[in-house]
């Protein structure tokens, strides 16, 4: 894939020529661009870093950390490290910034930086397009030989992000112990081995392992949906375990089976949590407009305020921020606990998964017959040929006249009956295409349509 540079940081594929994939000569200036923008913001000159189970994560890590050494600015390496936790290192850590090296749910081949202020928090857009300029313009000045940046392995990043989970005040760690549960967990190969298990160990849940050999060698699609995860959902529902758990190579997304094999979903995650927090602490909810309307649903129940942000973590936790939100998130099974921190954390997701169906007495396929039903359709528009996306949506608007509509991130036609989300993606060349009505029918003939409409439209 050719190598996009966006508020979500730097990601391309793993080797070609320089420019067009995410080779060492890039790495090397992305990471440069990002020493001199926090060197320049006035951030203590410190870095947090740490790497899913990816191949190419060793050689990405060293090339990282040399070259923010070479900026004259110290390293602390949590190695094998997911994305919340090193999110929290970032704080814990007194340092100036961060980077998580992953590509999240893309396959193995990909890697990415993704960036990181004193906050642990992804960088705002405005600080993106600031490195992006310096990169560009290649006017860039490396440290003298005595001024180089250390390095530091901290072994201990994962054991602070799981104590500060047990000493969360809604997670109900006497309730979960003696409740029994047992679990399965799909580690896809990368750092959920490493982290979830742990998590159950402390909360007394026996937890199986598949997939649990963190060598980036992804045993199916990484990416945490249904038709990537029927091994998974096999194996709950012959097992007999309470809970399914898949989650994505830098755990920052988790997904749900029931007992039985019912797929709960991603979408779920998150209406499952806030239901459960909202029974303790009223407050704002804050989702990205490609979520299910089950949350807003679930608000309105709870006689609490709903609000959408654009898609990208980013813009959820500006918005979290705003409202004062006392959950949030994004239906892609990304959790948001500003208790905690401001990050999607599947830690503290199935952490308080599980204090909610200990403390309710209720089995998570209970807990989904409870909530609003909505199926989802998750589809996507490869961009072929150079396209002004903002200009061939702004036309989209104008075939559907009568349509209730927002703009604010993409185009998102809202039906009577369901909805349609159109975006570009800032990972990969493609404009997403999402919808959701209350059946799998209804949403594939919404999504079917809009897709027609703008690839006609288009070519």
């Amino acid at each position: 894939m050719p190598l996009i540079k966006s508020i979500s940081g730097f990601r391309g594929t793993i080797g070609g020529k320089t420019g067009a994939n995410l080779t060492p000569e890039d790495i090397v200036s992305s990471v440069a661009g990002y020493a001199d923008w926090l060197l320049r913001s006035g951030a203590t000159p410190k870095v947090v870093i740490g790497r899913d189970g990816r191949p190419s994560g060793a050689v990405v890590s060293a090339l990282t950390a040399a070259t923010l050494q070479s900026m004259g600015i110290d390293v602390i390496d949590c190695g094998h490290a997911t994305t919340p936790t090193v999110e929290m290192a970032v704080k814990t850590r007194g340092a100036g910034g961060g980077i998580i090296l992953s590509a999240s749910h893309n396959p193995k081949e990909y890697n990415a930086l993704k960036l990181l202020n004193a906050e642990g928090e992804f960088i705002s857009h405005e600080a993106g397009q600031d490195l992006i300029n310096t990169v560009e313009s290649g006017n860039i000045t490396y440290a003298e030989v005595d001024d180089l940046g250390t390095i530091q392995h901290d072994t201990t990043a994962l054991e602070d992000h799981i104590e500060a989970i047990l000493d969360h005040s809604l997670v109900q760690v006497e309730a979960i112990r003696n409740a029994g549960f047992r679990i399965v967990l799909d580690a896809v190969n990368s750092v959920g081995a490493i982290s979830i298990p742990p998590l159950c160990e402390a909360l007394g849940v026996e937890c199986t392992v598949m997939n649990g050999t963190v060598n980036g060698q992804f045993a199916h699609n990484p990416e945490p949906l249904p038709a990537h995860l029927q091994d998974l959902i096999a194996e709950v529902k012959t097992s007999g375990a309470d809970l399914g758990v898949a989650v994505d190579p830098d755990v920052d997304r988790l997904a749900l089976v029931g007992p039985g094999g019912q797929w709960i979903g991603e979408e779920y995650t998150l209406v499952t949590v806030a239901d459960y927090v909202l029974g303790l602490e009223p407050g704002p909810v804050v989702s990205n407009l490609s979520s299910s309307r089950a949350l807003a649903d679930l608000a309105k129940a709870h006689g609490q305020p709903y609000y959408a942000s654009a898609v990208g973590e980013v813009n959820v936790v500006a918005k979290m921020k705003e409202v004062q939100a006392t959950i949030g998130g994004e239906g892609n099974g990304g959790i948001i606990d500003p208790r905690l921190h401001y990050g999607r954390d599947s830690l503290i997701g199935l952490a308080l998964v599980l204090s909610h169906l200990a403390t309710s007495k209720k089995s998570i396929n209970e807990l989904r017959g409870l909530y609003a039903h909505y199926e989802m359709v998750k589809d996507k528009i490869s961009l072929e040929h150079e396209l002004d996306l903002s200009e061939a949506l702004y036309a989209m608007e104008a075939l559907y006249p009568d349509v209730p509509k927002s703009n604010i991130d993409g185009l998102k036609l809202d039906f009577p009956d369901g909805w349609v989300h159109l975006r570009g993606s800032n990972t990969e060349p493609i404009v997403r295409v999402y919808a959701e009505a209350a059946s799998q029918a209804r949403a594939q003939e919404l999504a079917g349509g809009v897709k027609a409409r703008f690839i006609e439209m288009t070519q």
